[in-house]
């Protein structure tokens, strides 16, 4: 199976990097330096009022001095520490790999899959596989830890580890299989192309709907092979189509 994948990197920018970086060790640098200043010179104690019978406002400045002076170096640090094992870790990440790179080995010429396609509109179509029934846009759910669902509400876990809204997959790959329908129809043609969509997913729970099947990876080779060829798909208009979607990338 061919793919054509998108160019765009999918590491962090090298801009991104640098400027976490920055910051990280900025920050880092500020707090061994504000640690030195407290505990390796004179300046807490010539800052703090020392007289024999201190009043109410100079033992609550001094109480003031001395606090910051025990956590601004360690607040400083451990921020700017974790910035850096941050910038480090999105560096050295390996990318999960990809649901069309798993299943290529299994589809023969007659298939031909394209990665993280742009329509005009803005909208990223992850996978998207052509085959002799149409196209197919395939929407794979992140993995289990990272999203929950009652009924037709679905929530996936955010960075600070709360639980927001997320959209409901089946109706998102529906949708994403309509517009790439709109996209191509957007141009007059003597045929139409069938396009279907399908969940990827390893949740048994997850039930399919009648515009969106509902798949694991291992099922996804005998999925497309299942669908009805189309007789309007001919090698010409592969090839046009082919085409069409290598401008979308």
């Amino acid at each position: 199976m061919q793919v054509i994948a998108s160019p765009r990197a999918i590491r962090m920018p090298i801009g991104a990097a640098i400027v976490g970086g920055v910051i990280g060790l900025f920050l880092l640098t500020g707090g061994l330096f504000l640690a030195w200043l407290a505990f390796a010179t004179p300046l807490v104690s010539t800052l703090t009022p020392s007289p024999v019978r201190p009043t109410l406002p100079q033992m609550a400045m001094g109480g003031a001095i001395w606090g910051l002076a025990m956590i601004a170096p360690a607040a400083f640090a451990l921020v700017g520490a974790w910035r850096l094992s941050r910038v480090f870790r999105a560096l050295i990440a390996k990318p999960r790999p990809r649901l069309l790179t798993g299943i290529g080995r299994q589809l023969d010429d007659h298939y031909v899959a394209a990665s993280d396609l742009r329509l005009p509109e803005g909208r990223i179509i992850h996978d998207l596989v052509l085959g002799p029934f149409g196209v197919a846009v395939l929407n794979e759910m992140p993995p289990a830890q990272f999203l929950r669902h009652t009924g037709s509400s679905w929530e996936a876990r955010h960075r600070s580890g709360r639980w927001v809204p997320y959209e409901n997959p089946m109706e998102r790959a529906t949708r994403d299989a309509e517009r790439v329908k709109r996209w191509f129809s957007g141009a007059e043609r003597d045929y139409v192309l069938r396009v279907y969509s399908a969940v990827v997913t390893e949740d048994p729970t997850v039930a399919r709907t009648p515009t969106c099947a509902v798949v694991t990876r291992e099922q996804v080779p005998a999925w497309l092979a299942s669908l009805p060829p189309s007789r309007s798909i001919t090698a010409d208009r592969k090839n046009e189509i082919i085409e069409q979607l290598a401008r979308l990338l």
